[in-house]
């Protein structure tokens, strides 16, 4: 009771929060195997992987062993179809039983789709692992290059209230530097709620508790991976596809009950074995000495031929039936969606990558226009809060394209994922590299 008590002392007391600092390649392996939804379907696939022992079961010896003895008056009948002794042992297994050979075959496919079904999920936790692992990194990254911002901002709000006073500049343009530098402080305070909310859904993800957060460690993260062609990026994910290959073992799970069904016409052939030692006096009466014996032991056969089956077996075959054309049509389109998510991701990386062009066109020309500007200001033909706002520019161009190298990266993952190669692209010597 102490102990008891101990432990429910320690188990109400929070535990303090930590921080982990871990690298892409750590964080896949955690959430392979800490992943709630990744363990919950590994137990699942231990539950199918039990039934097939279950389905095996009348086809292994079972033995009991007990007593038969009891008061006999008169001619000594059977108790429970064995006659009366000191001491019995009895065995039962099927030798020739089709229906219960289709349901091991059935329990075998069903505990092969529930295997693909669980690398589909580690495959699934794997890809939000790897997204939220780089939402974190682009919320901290921005938070850094807002917060860059604050001292070019504050610099640019002293000469303009020096301006004001000198009446060289409205005090509108006071007022207007402010509410930029009063924005930027405000996104500086979001980006770290961001990151915050990121780090959290991320250290949730990867099995911790929601007190802890995850720091991405390697933060400039790029997917230097040569995708290949449309095509080939549907024929890859059409055959590396887990959820369509649970599909067809669903499939075959119920063609397996179809012919367990049509199979329970056919005989059906137990072994039975039983040994029993009797006792003198219940049988002295009816068997001469020389004739009595203490052991005895059967062995032997037992055929079971089916008549009448009755209306039940045709009705689980119907419904047997409907259950597979509807499995059929299920990985019909399971495989349609994957062609289409495939083609989808391919549009979305040109449309990322295009965008992100586009970003570093304004970038290049924000940079320029600060070069002039500086040229400008050491000329004294513009005032040095002009130059500061062009800093700022620049870094804002500079948060867009890194928002835009995301989602190429993002799209990118997307169409890793549908062809079933995430993990190993991210887990491989490209990762972590330079485009």
């Amino acid at each position: 009771m102490k102990r008891l008590g101990l432990f429910l002392v320690a188990t109400a007391v929070p535990l303090a929060a930590e921080v982990h600092s871990l690298t892409l390649q750590q964080t896949l392996d955690l959430a392979a195997r800490q992943n709630p939804d990744v363990v919950l379907a590994r137990l699942d696939e231990q539950h199918a992987q039990e039934g097939v022992t279950i389905a095996q079961d009348p086809f292994r010896p079972k033995v009991y062993g007990g007593s038969g003895l009891a008061y006999v008056y008169g001619y000594p009948n059977s108790i429970e179809g064995n006659a009366p002794s000191l001491f019995q042992v009895r065995t039962d297994m099927a030798l020739y039983n089709k229906p219960k050979s289709y349901a091991i075959a059935a329990a075998r496919e069903t505990a092969h789709g529930m295997e693909y079904a669980a690398e589909a999920k580690a495959d699934a936790a794997a890809y939000e692992a790897a997204d939220l692992f780089l939402t974190a990194s682009q919320m901290e990254r921005e938070n850094e290059s807002i917060s860059n911002q604050i001292p070019s901002l504050q610099k640019v709000v002293e000469v303009v209230g020096a301006e004001v006073e000198e009446g060289s500049q409205l005090p509108v343009e006071l007022k207007r530097a402010k509410v930029n530098l009063a924005l930027s402080q405000q996104r500086v305070g979001a980006a770290r709620l961001d990151a915050d909310y990121y780090e959290m859904t991320l250290a949730v993800a990867l099995g911790y508790p929601v007190s802890d957060r995850i720091k991405p460690v390697d933060s400039d993260l790029h997917v230097a991976v040569k995708l290949p062609s449309e095509d080939e990026a549907a024929d890859a994910a059409l055959r590396n596809s887990r959820d369509l290959r649970q599909m067809q073992s669903n499939v075959l799970a119920k063609e397996m009950d179809v012919r367990s069904f049509k199979s329970a016409r056919r005989p059906q052939v137990d072994l039975v074995a039983q040994y029993a030692l009797f006792a003198r006096y219940n049988y002295q009466y009816y068997f001469p000495s020389s004739k009595f014996q203490h052991n005895n032991f059967e062995i032997g056969a037992a055929v079971t031929i089916p008549v009448l089956l009755g209306a039940a077996r045709g009705g689980q075959l119907e419904q047997t039936y409907t259950d597979l054309q509807k499995l059929r049509i299920q990985t019909d389109q399971v495989r349609n969606r994957i062609l289409t998510d495939t083609r989808r991701g391919y549009e979305q990386w040109r449309k990322a990558e295009s965008i992100r062009d586009l970003y570093r066109m304004q970038l290049d020309l924000a940079r320029e226009d600060l070069t002039v500007l500086l040229a400008q200001n050491g000329e004294g033909r513009v005032p040095m809060s002009r130059v500061e706002q062009a800093r700022v520019e620049e870094s804002n161009r500079w948060i867009a394209l890194y928002d835009a190298e995301t989602q190429v990266i993002r799209a990118k993952l997307a169409i890793l994922r549908q062809m079933g190669t995430l993990v190993a692209a991210l887990r491989g010597p490209q990762a972590g590299a330079q485009p």
